[in-house]
């Protein structure tokens, strides 16, 4: 059973790969890992096909720099025969460094990029660790743990399998009032099973939850972070992102008791309870995961609640926020990058910045990104991974972005 739930833990839904295009930019670092030590120099290989034969005569303009920072260089060229090698330098601290491309092709433009990494195991976080880091947060689950989760189910028909039941859950969160919604999927066959929570990624939506896991015998949950139903028609999902939850990620940054993720990392708490108070759950096997905000999420239940047993994370959002303080990318949702804000942001950061529960995992993990993630930057996501004393195992896809390959996922499940 534990080899099921390790299978299907890491077979999340991620973001696809890009569209293909007519015209192809494809840019390479010279060395074949893309890993480079500080001070030595990188090159960049950068060819421009058309049907996969080298466009010629094709105009460019490139430029590199420290991933998400200003560029150090900037030019133009006209490749003669489709291709050339760009000296990009070098950096003389851990992190990366990048080059973009842009062709042009019959008046349309199209784009490539690639990034260089400089001694990524010695990049190290920005943020700092408060003094009462733990205290804050043993308080809050001290009060979530007043508050009853007074558990509705609602059986979803239409959803439900041969062998699985499918319900919405509504749970009272850390306030009275105050609602978490998910769909739990659940074998139907009398007996204990693991449990796999699947934490969501950045914006709002519906959720349909993962019933063909359930039918292999592991219960999931699949939980939204807004405090509303699950099960809306999709356009109300649209209006809500747009108007009354836009920009959610810094409400109320300036109150490290009333920022927002107070009630989503509670919220994940609360997840747990609720797999805990289910008959059918075994009592220990139970595992976190998902992608970008979900992929901080798995980090940061796992640092909150030794309940969980096993996280997988992909490419994490809400890591080492402070980083462009330091001249140097930030994570998602890139708060700080125009270097303007208050003493009290800042300082409620420190409260909820991913890096933070990092150095609280104790449990097996796997991780995965790839080093030109513009939404995630991987100095980021480097800044919370280093910080894991916990076991841990990395899977690097180099040129993938925000976004994953099919054959990550199958690598994943081996491991």
């Amino acid at each position: 059973m534990l080899i099921y739930l390790v299978a299907f833990l890491l077979s999340v839904t991620l973001q696809a790969q890009p569209t293909e295009k007519l015209v192809k930019v494809a840019i390479a670092p010279d060395h074949a890992d893309w890993v480079y030590s500080k001070g030595e120099n990188v090159k960049f290989k950068v060819m421009v096909t058309k049907n996969s034969e080298l466009l010629p005569n094709v105009k460019i303009r490139y430029e590199v720099g420290p991933e998400m920072m200003t560029p150090t260089m900037k030019d133009s060229a006209v490749l003669k025969d489709g291709n050339m090698i760009i000296a990009g330098g070098t950096l003389k601290d851990a992190g990366f460094l990048r080059c973009k491309v842009i062709a042009e092709y019959d008046g349309i433009k199209y784009e490539g990029l690639a990034t260089a990494a400089f001694n990524p195991e010695l990049i190290k976080p920005t943020v700092q660790y408060p003094e009462d880091f733990i205290q804050f947060w043993d308080k809050a689950k001290q009060d979530l743990a007043a508050v009853s989760m007074d558990v509705k189910l609602t059986l979803l028909p239409e959803r439900c399998t041969e062998l699985t039941n499918v319900f919405q859950a509504n749970i009272q969160n850390y306030k009275p009032g105050m609602r978490l919604y998910g769909i739990v999927s659940i074998p139907k066959k009398q007996g204990k099973y693991p449990a796999l929570l699947r934490v969501p990624g950045a914006g709002v939506r519906p959720y349909y939850g993962d019933p063909t896991t359930a039918d292999l015998g592991i219960i999931t949950f699949e939980i939204g972070i807004h405090g509303i139903p699950v099960t809306m028609d999709a356009g109300i999902y649209t209006d809500l992102g747009r108007t009354t939850l836009d920009g959610y990620p810094t409400f109320n940054l300036d109150d490290r008791d009333k920022y927002y993720y107070k009630r989503v990392y509670l919220g994940c708490v609360r997840a747990i309870d609720f797999i805990y108070s289910l008959p059918e759950f075994d009592g220990s096997t139970l595992a976190v995961t998902g992608g970008s905000q979900g992929g901080a999420l798995s980090i940061v239940t796992a640092g909150l609640d030794n309940r969980v047993k096993y996280l997988a994370a992909f490419y994490p959002a809400l890591c080492d926020l402070t980083g462009y303080f330091s001249n140097r990318a930030g994570g998602w949702p890139h708060m700080f990058r125009d270097l303007k804000a208050g003493k009290e942001k800042i300082e409620t950061v420190k409260y909820y910045d991913v890096v933070n529960f990092a150095k609280n995992v104790k449990v097996p993990g796997f991780y995965s990104w790839g080093f030109n993630d513009v939404t995630c930057p991987p100095t980021s996501t480097f800044s919370a991974y280093n910080s894991i004393s916990a076991p841990k195992e990395l899977l690097i896809m180099q040129e993938t972005g925000h976004w994953t390959y099919p054959e990550q996922n199958e690598k994943s499940k081996k491991w």
